[in-house]
Order: structure tokens, then sequence, then C-alpha cells
């Protein structure tokens, strides 16, 4: 099970960069990282560090995502034919809390993979409540007929339009 210990807020000042597209991100006041030293001047990173850092973004834009699960993973990425970064993302938005993100029935990743968890999501007639799922082609991917009537579901439905970050 993964969850979220550290401060959404924290990671995107680390990052230096708003992950979620949200607009009370402190990135959009305050473009320093955080903590003591966090105003002074950053050194210049490592290709290491540069590859260390979009790996860990793309783990926590995902919902914080476990070591282990992520590297499984990319193994398989790596193992299909093709462009691995591109096998990547292509599996991390075949999980059933990213495809539940995008059909845009909650508002956030981390209340989709809340959303999923309760229960409330059917994939193929059956209550799926594991937000890594992978999501085949094909499948059927639905709400419960209860949760369908709970003010966050309404909510947004309603709002068509959402902020997708680069």
């Amino acid at each position: 099970m993964s969850k979220r210990i550290r401060a959404k807020h924290k990671l995107d000042r680390r990052m230096g960069e708003n992950i979620w597209g949200r607009s009370k991100s402190p990135v959009n006041s305050r473009d320093y990282g955080p903590g003591q030293h966090g105003q002074r001047r950053k050194s210049k990173l490592s290709d290491f560090g540069i590859q260390l850092r979009a790996k860990q973004k793309l783990k926590g834009y995902y919902g914080n995502m476990m070591e282990k699960q992520f590297r499984r993973t990319y193994d398989e990425a790596s193992r299909r034919p093709g462009d691995t970064s591109e096998n990547l993302i292509g599996l991390l938005e075949q999980r059933l809390d990213a495809v539940v993100y995008r059909a845009k029935w909650v508002p956030t990743m981390f209340a989709a993979r809340q959303f999923v968890s309760h229960g409330h999501v059917k994939v193929n007639g059956v209550r799926t409540n594991i937000p890594s799922f992978r999501v085949q082609i094909g499948d059927v991917v639905e709400i419960k007929e209860k949760s369908r009537q709970m003010a966050l579901v309404m909510e947004a439905l309603v709002a068509t339009e959402r902020e997708v970050p680069d």
C-alpha cells in the first residue's frame, strides 16, 4: 500500500514546479525550496541528479508509488518493444486510479486513489478496490450506482475543464 507521508506542497517546492497543476501550490508565490536552506543559491545538478528528479516527479505525480512497484513497471516497459519512456507512461496511464482521474470523475489524482480503494468503481461489472489494477483495452470501467449520487462525483462531472500539468 502506498500512502503519502510527506506534504504535497513540500514536494512541489522541492521539485521547483507545480506538479499537479493546483492553484494553491506554494510554487506560485515562493519559487525557492522548503526548509532553512531553501533560499540559498541552487548548485548545478549532475546528470544523475536530473534523472533522479525526473523519476521522483513521475512517481509523485502518479500517486506517490512505492519504489519497488515503480521499478517493476519500468522493467516491464523496458522489456516491451519500442521506446521505453513511452511504454512506461502508457503502463502508468493504464492504472485504474489514473483512468478514473482522466475520466474526470474526481478532482485530483489522490482523490482518484481514495475513490477506487473505497470500492466506488467497477471494472467489467466487478467491484475493484485496487488503485494499481491495470485496465486493458476493451474493459468497461463504471461508477457504482450508489456512488453516482456523491457530491464529489456530481461536482466533478459538472466541471468539464481541468488543467493538466505538462
